[in-house]
Parts: C-alpha cells; structure tokens; sequence
C-alpha cells in the first residue's frame, strides 16, 4: 500500500470553469479519507485526476513516493469503484473478477486463488457463477469492489460507489466497505455527497465547495469545531441552526442579541474572541441537540427561546421538533418520549456553552 500527495493540484475546463483550485492534500498509507462536499464542489474530479482518468491544469500527484503525473491509469497501481458497477454483462462474477488479472497474463493459479479469498471477504463465494443480472444491487457492487480487490493495488479510489442502492443496502454497505478496510490496511479515498456516509466511514474528511478544500479533519472534529459557516452546516443531520443578530454590551453583560427577538448571554470563554465584534453583526450556530430537554437537564439555568411548534417528526429513538420564533425557524432534537402538539408553544432551553459563533461576511468560526 502507498501514501498519495496531492500538491497544488487544479483543473480548469474549456470557458474557464476552474473545478478545483489549490488542492493539497496528504493521505497516509493505509487510511481511509473522505471527499465530500455537494455537487459540483469537484471532488470527482480530484479523484479521477488521481486516477489519471483527467488531466490536471497544475500541481503534482504522487503515489507511493512515485510522481505520476504523466504516467498512464493503467500503470498508477490504483483501483477504482465507480457508481455504475461497470460489469461485463455476459460474463460470470468469477470472469468479471478475473478479466483484468488475465490482461497482465497473471498465472491461472494465482488468478484462482486471489478470486476465492476475494469471494469469502465478500461473501460472493456462491455467486461466482452467476452474471450479473442474476444479482441484487448490493451483490454487483460487491463483484465491483472484488474485482478492485484482487489487482492488490497501492490504493483504492471509489466514487459515489453506494448512490445507486436503496437506503438499506447503503447502510449495508457502509459497514462492509469499512470492515474491507481494517481487514485490507488498504489506502482508500472515497467520494461521496453523503455526509452520513463520509462521517460513519471516514478517518479523516475532506470538505470541499466550489473546487476549495474548506476544512480537513477527523469527523469528530468537523462535527464540534467547523472551520465556517458552510462546514457547519454540511455537517451534521439535522444541520446546525444559524441566527442571525448582533452583539451587545460588554464583559458579564454580553448579550447575543437575535432578529428572531430573543437574547442570549455569552458565556465567559466565548467573549475574548467575540471583544471586536461588540455592536455588529453576528451569525450564532446551535446543534438541534444542544436545544431543548437535553440542554434544560446539563444547565437548569439555560436561557429558554420562546417559539412556537411547526411540525413534529417521529424518528424513532428521537424526534425532531421544527419550531418558529420570529421570523426565524429551527430545530430542535428531542427524546421521543417528549411531546409537542403542532401549534403549541414552548420554551427550549440553549445549552450555550455549544453556541457556535461565526463572522457573517466571512464565513469564518470565532469562538
């Protein structure tokens, strides 16, 4: 397996459509690492320029230690799992499996035996037979990622490879590619749109809009410290609450005062970053979590936002509750034993030592 380095890599189109700009990005040998980002960020695009499958504009990619730039797809040492499967029709899972390993004359033998061991890993050892009409949709992404497998490369690309399967099968997936992974110690990058996949799956992500990288970091870190505004609100289901509003006052007085009528006290760790912005504008962010019964029990004496209930969602385990304060509406995350009749009020308490704070014109975190 090989570590990938992207340095300065961008990709300009025809009419000058710039897809990615700057990129750099470091993949350590053996981890497993997340583009996402909506579409048209260009994180395909990154993938198949390392794959060699589209010419960059600028910038190097190495593989392994080795520059490859001008070296073909074919002799990258790369694999690649694309959204359609890209299955011979009229060939059996077994010679689907086997067609690449025959092009590079490999030894019958070895073909044999890599095929088994890629079949028990993915459960398509009484399947090697059939074509793949014959297959679900999980089982034709699984010959597609054994058919990568058995080339042994240094490194795994897969792009959107889950976006064709229902909602079961993706979660059914998520789980087998990730175990693939620990098993293999393989070096993986994965593009997805998905941000439920790049968290469950990802031991780093890469958050991209508009062809920039926006932030790189483990998903934990993505979720608790958003680099901006846009990685907060990519990151997380629901996606965090924004307010809009002002700062007043000073010191223990310091207020967040929203457009949607309500105030909050900033809290003593927060207000050192937040002394230049006294009097202007000012976006708060607030996780659906980190408003309502969950806050009320961590801080008795949270602040409470006055709003009224829009509409409720049973999820299950929990339940999302939309409300309407003002001209503003939010979320909030609620145990599913808690009940809110729409059209009812309430007062949700704000946990506001979880209160994000972001520069409105820049994007940019603050505190």
């Amino acid at each position: 397996m090989a570590e990938v380095i992207l340095k300065n890599v961008s990709k300009a189109f025809p009419g000058g459509v710039q897809a990615v700009r700057d990129f750099n990005l470091e993949v350590r040998n053996g981890e497993f690492v997340v583009l996402v980002g909506p579409s048209g960020c260009g994180k395909s695009t990154t993938l198949r320029m390392v794959a060699g499958l589209e010419e960059m504009t600028h910038g190097t990619i190495s593989i392994g230690g080795r520059v490859v730039n001008d070296v073909p797809p074919r002799d990258r040492d790369i694999a690649m799992v694309f959204q359609n499967y890209a299955l011979y029709p009229h060939m059996t899972v077994y010679e689907n499996m086997a067609f690449g390993l025959k092009l590079r004359r490999m030894p019958r033998r070895e073909i044999e035996t890599r095929i088994r061991e890629a079949a028990a890993t993915l459960g398509l050892s009484d399947v090697l037979d059939r074509r793949p009409r014959e297959l679900s949709g999980g089982q034709r992404q699984r010959v597609a990622v054994g058919r990568a497998i058995v080339r042994k490369p240094a490194a795994f690309l897969f792009d959107e490879p889950l976006s064709n399967l229902d909602a079961k099968l993706r979660v059914q997936m998520r789980v087998e590619i990730s175990r693939l992974h620990h098993q293999l110690g393989a070096t993986m990058i994965y593009v997805t749109h998905d941000q439920v996949e790049a968290m469950t799956m990802g031991q780093r992500i890469v958050v991209m809009k508009e062809g920039l990288i926006q932030q790189v970091a483990e998903p934990m870190e993505l979720y608790r410290r958003p680099a901006n505004l846009f990685v907060a609100g990519f990151i997380g289901t629901p996606p965090m609450n924004f307010f809009e509003g002002r700062l007043r006052g000073a010191a223990e007085a310091m207020q967040f005062e929203a457009e949607a009528g309500f105030k909050l006290p900033v809290p003593e760790p927060a207000r050192a970053a937040l002394a230049d912005y006294a009097e202007k504008p000012l976006t708060a962010g607030i996780r659906p979590e980190d408003i309502g019964s969950a806050a009320a029990e961590q801080q008795p004496r949270a602040p409470r936002i006055r709003a009224s209930v829009d509409v409720v969602e049973p999820m299950g385990a929990e339940t999302y509750v939309h409300l309407q304060a003002g001209e503003s509406s939010f979320v909030m995350r609620e145990d599913s034993g808690k009940t809110h009749p729409v059209g009812g009020r309430c007062e949700p308490a704000v946990a506001m030592d979880k209160v994000h704070y972001f520069d409105p014109e820049t994007g940019k975190t603050l505190a």
